[in-house]
């Protein structure tokens, strides 16, 4: 209905206004709270009530699996015992949109009697929590986009995209690469589209090779032995020169295969990839190509250090 649509579009419009108001605001104190979390030499602990309680726990779980350790504390939880967790090696990182959330008291306290770093977040700059705190990210005043005004909306997306942003410098200065990311997303999408050829290839004694002057009767014993239904072809260096696939071996049926040296009957040239490379795009160039392995080559060398099979990509989830 055209009511739903223009609701949708006043809560984009208003959290669009309120997060332009926080870029406008982001000065030095942004860059210092940056600092203290880069410093933490243990995990920065996320704590907030209600709905900024939920926004702590997403930032705190897009800190994790960016390369900055932490976890998130319930502030109830926190008086009850779960003040433990928290150590002098630690940074607090507290939200709350008015600052005057009254279950953050305890952890307040505690950080400010262990010389706990806290970062606070919230819109009043002389509330208790800002007040308190080492670093105050003040948020913009921002209207949320319900039609009572009331309930946590633009002001939770704020939060959010201030976690986002803290864990995303965070990223930058830490030089968090992509090997990293897909280290602490090993399952899922995005584990699998992060997978090196490095990670599925055959190597060692599993590559089927054999030397440019190998008759013919000795390679097919080689591609049998090895079952990837090709063999790569070496000089006295060990470069590779070519392949012989079973549609090399059609190619060239005759009398006379059997006593024919590698060389004779071997593709040129064949198509490689190279150890760093995305597996999903070794997997495109066979797609492509409509083969079904790829020797996998040291770039300096030129000699083979493994062997990629269209298997090994379709086993690792790669489509």
């Amino acid at each position: 209905m055209r009511g739903d649509a223009a609701a949708a579009r006043r809560v984009f419009d208003t959290a669009a206004e309120a997060i332009e108001a926080l870029k406008a605001k982001l000065d030095a104190t942004f860059t210092r709270a940056v600092d203290v979390l880069l410093s933490v030499e243990g995990r920065v602990v996320v704590s907030g009530m209600g709905k900024s309680g939920h926004i702590g726990r997403k930032i705190a779980a897009t800190l994790a699996s960016t390369g900055t350790p932490a976890q998130f504390i319930h502030p109830a939880e926190a008086s009850h015992g779960d003040l433990g967790a928290l150590t002098e090696k630690d940074a607090l990182l507290m939200l709350s949109w008015r600052g005057e959330t009254a279950e953050l008291s305890d952890l307040i306290t505690y950080a400010k009697r262990f010389h706990i770093p806290l970062i606070g977040m919230a819109s009043n700059a002389e509330s208790t929590l800002l007040q308190a705190s080492d670093v105050a990210l003040v948020l913009p005043p921002v209207r949320e986009a319900c039609p009572m005004g009331m309930a946590p909306t633009t002001s939770t997306t704020v939060m959010l995209v201030l976690g986002d942003a803290l864990a995303v410098a965070l990223m930058e200065r830490r030089g968090f690469s992509a090997d990293r990311y897909r280290d602490f997303h090993p399952g899922g999408s995005l584990g699998r589209a992060l997978i090196r050829v490095s990670d599925l290839m055959h190597t060692g004694d599993e590559i089927p090779l054999v030397a440019s002057d190998t008759v013919m009767s000795d390679v097919l014993i080689a591609i049998a032995e090895h079952r990837f239904g090709c063999v790569g072809v070496v000089d006295r260096k060990g470069a590779l020169l070519g392949m012989i696939t079973d549609g090399d071996l059609r190619r060239h049926m005759g009398r006379d295969l059997l006593d024919r040296k590698a060389a004779d009957v071997m593709t040129k040239n064949p198509k490689i990839a190279q150890p760093d490379q995305l597996a999903a795009e070794a997997l495109a160039i066979m797609n492509e190509k409509k083969i079904t392995q790829l020797f996998v080559l040291d770039g300096r060398s030129k000699k083979p250090a493994g062997i990629l099979h269209i298997h090994d990509c379709l086993r690792a989830g790669l489509t």
